[in-house]
């Protein structure tokens, strides 16, 4: 672990229970104490003039992972209620992928993912990019004393309000055990894939299948299966999240064939990602298009003069799939 001399500017914050070495850690974050050269160039490379606490603390141990990395917030974000959770802090160099110069760095959040230009990306979070905390130079101009703010992309690059300074953020980080309510999560989930009621979209949708009965019940035993998986209720790139992501493309292009790419990708979340009771409250547009784009080049969903398809093998194929849980949607609710 690259430690140097503790200075006078330190004296107060013990780093020795700060941080957390695992190999990963030290392979993507952990970089060798910067120079009084390097510092300049960065922040010249960067346009703001880094926190002092931040490059005293850089000195002690280049970047890494905290072994706190939640931060409380007054407002909910789309991590959670009342906390924001960081993976780790950016180091003072260019040579690991999670430094501020590195090629997943402050910059590089930028320009890739339109993050604000109003400051430095200081630290990234477990969305996979999907929102950060930043250095917030607004107030301060370029060479003043920045707030640390939560940017969240996946609310329109909401701004939340963290800490006066990097030193107030960093004193404030606390444990993800005080935070730890993933077991209700898990229940209040269950509950929603048993008994909430279906969108509008949804429910429209299910009306049109002839080829299974209980499409409804069958929905609800494959999203409490994933719940029961992961926890919560998400669709990412596992097995029974593509499945979902198959069985809805299945339904909404059965009523509505003409549908091409965009317009598709927009009607997405209409159906369960924010669709009513039966609902993720939020999603990952780009799990979609992922999703969508590796289909097509499996050729599973093709294109004909813009409107996208389900090939007809692959309809066969996913009925046979949903056949198997037909029968099992004990959990299934009518509505009128």
């Amino acid at each position: 672990m690259p430690m140097g001399r503790r200075s006078s500017f330190m004296d107060t914050f013990d780093l020795t229970s700060f941080w957390d070495d695992s190999d990963y850690a030290l392979q993507a974050y952990v970089s060798e104490p910067p120079t009084d050269e390097l510092i300049a160039s960065l922040e010249q490379e960067l346009g703001y003039k880094l926190p002092r606490f931040y490059i005293e603390m850089m000195k002690q141990h280049n970047g890494g992972i905290p072994r706190d990395t939640c931060y409380p917030t007054a407002e909910p974000t789309s991590w959670a209620v009342d906390h924001i959770s960081i993976s780790g802090i950016m180091g003072i160099g260019r040579d690991k992928s999670y430094s501020l110069g590195g090629d997943l760095g402050s910059q590089f959040m930028i320009d890739i993912w339109d993050y604000p230009d109003i400051g430095v990306v200081i630290c990234d979070c477990p969305s996979g990019g999907h929102d950060v905390v930043m250095l917030d130079y607004r107030a301060c101009g370029r060479e003043g004393e920045p707030a640390v703010i939560h940017v969240d992309q996946e609310d329109d690059y909401k701004i939340t309000f963290l800490a006066e300074n990097f030193e107030a953020f960093v004193r404030g980080l606390a444990n993800d055990d005080a935070y730890d309510t993933s077991e209700q999560d898990k229940q209040d989930d269950l509950r929603v894939v048993a008994t909430g009621q279906f969108s509008e979209l949804l429910s429209e949708l299910c009306s049109h299948v002839t080829e299974i009965g209980n499409i409804e019940g069958i929905i609800r035993t494959v999203c409490t299966k994933i719940v029961e998986e992961k926890g919560h209720f998400s669709f990412h790139n596992d097995e029974l999240s593509m499945l979902m992501y198959d069985l809805q493309f299945w339904l909404y292009m059965k009523v509505y064939p003409n549908t091409n790419r965009e317009e598709y990708l927009d009607a997405y979340s209409q159906m369960i990602a924010f669709g009513g009771e039966f609902s993720q409250g939020g999603y990952g547009p780009s799990w979609v298009s992922d999703w969508l784009g590796q289909r097509m080049q499996e050729g599973i969903i093709a294109e004909n003069n813009g409107a996208l398809f389900l090939t007809g093998q692959a309809a066969m194929e996913l009925v046979d799939k949903l056949k198997m849980y037909e029968g099992s949607g004990g959990n299934e609710r009518k509505h009128p």
